[in-house]
């Protein structure tokens, strides 16, 4: 059982586009368990873990954000070379649905709550961010944690005089370790909410901090973490997250059934 004596966290990978991944995970979090949300001490993430980690801190509308990831991907793929191709600025994406998804006072909802995790330039060392002045402060430190250097450019982007690259570099799952921190990946492996591929390959690769199972599922995962596949299986990325985090829900005690009456509405 997890244990939910004291303050706990909840911790969203990087992972590239399987980041739709973490809404499906989110969102079933919020439906099944709100309190687990609501009551969370910290809620961290990195690279494309911390997109979702301040949706969920800032209220921001998850099928919004989930739709979103479906459409960049359909525009990646139109493309030669996908998000490699030189018309394709993933920055300027990003930068632009955060703008429009995130509420105005998100800033003030993740100040204390969020954490970032971001690789400082000058030295590599990891830096978890917690303080946010200002909306465009919020969303400059998601571009800094998300930006992969020579895929989404050559300089890195800016935040507070110091530049910085992808968190997932030096710190793919910030606070991984402490024993009631709820950690979510989209690659099966040791996570608390994870893939489970029935696969009794007991060969396990760490990418900073990350536990991630060697199969086969997981190498096809990990091609399709820059290289978006098709919507339908992003789809299905997302379905499967809200699965496995049912699984854990219902493991550890903490399912709450919901009862929708016939337009819809949660009772």
């Amino acid at each position: 059982m997890f244990p939910l004596d004291s303050p706990w966290n909840i911790s969203f990978a990087g992972c590239g586009f399987l980041g739709i991944y973490h809404i499906g995970v989110a969102s079933c979090l919020k439906e099944h368990a709100p309190f687990l949300v609501e009551n969370a001490r910290n809620i961290y993430g990195a690279s494309a873990g911390a997109l979702t980690a301040t949706a969920l801190v800032s209220g921001a509308c998850l099928g919004e954000a989930g739709a979103n990831i479906i459409d960049v991907s359909k525009e990646a793929r139109k493309r030669f070379l996908g998000p490699l191709h030189p018309s394709f600025n993933l920055v300027k994406i990003i930068r632009n649905c955060l703008y429009k998804t995130l509420p105005d006072d998100a800033h003030e909802h993740a100040t204390g709550r969020l954490g970032i995790s971001l690789t400082r330039v000058s030295d590599g060392e990891n830096v978890l961010l917690t303080q946010f002045n200002t909306k465009e402060e919020l969303i400059q430190a998601c571009v800094c944690s998300t930006f992969i250097p020579v895929y989404c450019g050559l300089i890195p982007p800016c935040l507070q005089g110091v530049r910085y690259v992808d968190g997932g570099i030096s710190d793919n799952l910030p606070q991984y370790e402490l024993k009631n921190t709820i950690t979510v990946s989209p690659f099966s492996g040791e996570s608390d909410i994870c893939p489970s591929d029935g696969c009794t390959n007991m060969h396990e690769l760490r990418v900073t901090n990350t536990s991630i199972q060697f199969n086969l599922s997981n190498l096809y995962r990990l091609s399709k973490a820059l290289f978006p596949p098709e919507p339908q299986v992003l789809k299905e990325m997302c379905k499967q997250g809200y699965k496995d985090a049912l699984r854990f829900l219902k493991k550890n005690g903490m399912y709450k059934k919901v009862y929708r009456d016939i337009s819809g509405h949660v009772f």
